[in-house]
C-alpha cells in the first residue's frame, strides 16, 4: 500500500482492517451555497473475501433507490460500488448518522415487503435481463439479520 494520500476517500481506507458489514460516514462535501452532501459507505460483503452477485446487486439498487426516497427526501443518489461489496448512499443536508441507520433498515424491511423490481424492463433500465428479486430479498435479510454489527466498521 501507498503512503501517498489518494483523492478518492475510498482508496484510502484500509480494506483489510475495516469488517463488513457496516455503514461508515465517508465523506462531506459542502457547496458554494452552503448545502452539504453527506456520502455513507453500506458495506454489505467483507471486501476481499465476499461479493455481491450482480443481478441481486442490480435489483437490491433498483429497490433501495426507489423505495428508500419514501422515506426521507434527501437521498441525492444510491450507487454500487464496482466491487460488489456494497453501495454509497448520498444525501443532502442530512448529517443525522443514526437518522441513516434507520432510513437504511426500514427500506430494507420493503425490500423484503417487495413483489417485483421497480424500473424492470427495457424502457427503464439499462440491462433489464440481470435482475433477480430473490436474490435482492437474500442479500436485505442477511443484511438485516446484522444490524446489531452496522456501527461496528473495523474488527
Amino acid at each position: 500500500m501507498t503512503d501517498k494520500k489518494m483523492n478518492v476517500e475510498s482508496f484510502n481506507l484500509d480494506h483489510t482492517k475495516v469488517k463488513a458489514p457496516y455503514v461508515r460516514l465517508a465523506d462531506i462535501k459542502e457547496g458554494q451555497n452552503g448545502d452539504r452532501i453527506h456520502k455513507y459507505d453500506l458495506r454489505i460483503c467483507q471486501p476481499n473475501k465476499d461479493h455481491m452477485e450482480m443481478p441481486a446487486l442490480h435489483s437490491l439498487e433498483h429497490l433501495m433507490a426507489e423505495l428508500s426516497r419514501n422515506h426521507t427526501d434527501k437521498v441525492v443518489d444510491i450507487s454500487p460500488m464496482g466491487c460488489q461489496t456494497g453501495f454509497y448512499i448520498a444525501m443532502i443536508n442530512h448529517d443525522d448518522y443514526d437518522g441513516v441507520i434507520t432510513i437504511i433498515e426500514q427500506t430494507l424491511n420493503d425490500v423484503l415487503e417487495a413483489t417485483e423490481v421497480p424500473a424492470c424492463n427495457e424502457m427503464q433500465c439499462g440491462w433489464a435481463a440481470s435482475h433477480s428479486l430473490e436474490g435482492a430479498q437474500e442479500l436485505a435479510r442477511n443484511l438485516l439479520a446484522k444490524r446489531s454489527e452496522w456501527t461496528e466498521v473495523f474488527a
